[in-house]
């Protein structure tokens, strides 16, 4: 049995539709278990992150994907505040050899989300992490529609009336739920 953690962040409910189909994906594999770990401002006192009991489960996880939108070019700061809160972990390197993966999502068709998922990618390998791509190609179906190959990008105009629902692309939710199944397989792979 292995276990998958989906670590995010959402501000307008986007990344939260991926990270549900990444989790959605990751729970199609047999002998997986999934928790998704939703990161919140009010975990974040004085400017520093902290909630034990959420990261003692993330510790125990096999594999541990990452989801932030997209922020003027980066990842949020309530992830940037759990990513820190990490740094005592990164010390005695004790997510060394954990799978690990990421996902962004932000209004402009570029945005910059690559920046968001090399700051994931860099954070995985100081933890001396295993990264795992996008493993799909562009499709007509909308599979990876955005051509991302680091990790997993969506896009969706963005209401700031509030007024209508929150909506993902059904070919950005397709790749992160083939993404999740992606690395929940590795996992145990990687694990026998």
């Amino acid at each position: 049995m292995s276990t998958v953690a989906v670590v995010y962040f959402s501000g307008s409910g986007h990344t939260h539709l991926m990270a549900e189909a990444v989790a959605a994906g990751a729970k199609k594999v047999s002998e997986t278990t999934v928790e998704v770990h939703r990161i919140t401002g009010e975990q974040i006192v004085n400017g520093r992150w902290k909630d034990d009991a959420m990261m003692e489960k993330i510790n125990q996880a096999d594999a541990i994907i990452f989801g932030s939108p997209t922020y003027m070019g980066g990842v949020a700061a309530q992830l940037k505040a759990f990513i820190d809160a990490a740094s005592s972990i990164w010390a005695r390197q004790g997510w060394k050899n954990k799978i690990a993966g990421g996902f962004t999502h932000s209004s402009s068709p570029s945005g910059d989300k690559q920046g968001t998922l090399l700051y994931l990618v860099t954070n995985a390998a100081q933890h001396s992490m295993i990264w795992i791509g996008a493993g799909e190609m562009r499709q007509s179906d909308g599979t990876n529609r955005l051509g991302s190959y680091l990790g997993v990008m969506g896009q969706a105009d963005i209401d700031f009336t509030g007024t209508k629902p929150v909506e993902v692309d059904p070919g950005d939710l397709k790749t992160s739920e083939l993404y999740g199944q992606r690395i929940a397989e590795l996992t145990q792979r990687f694990n026998k």
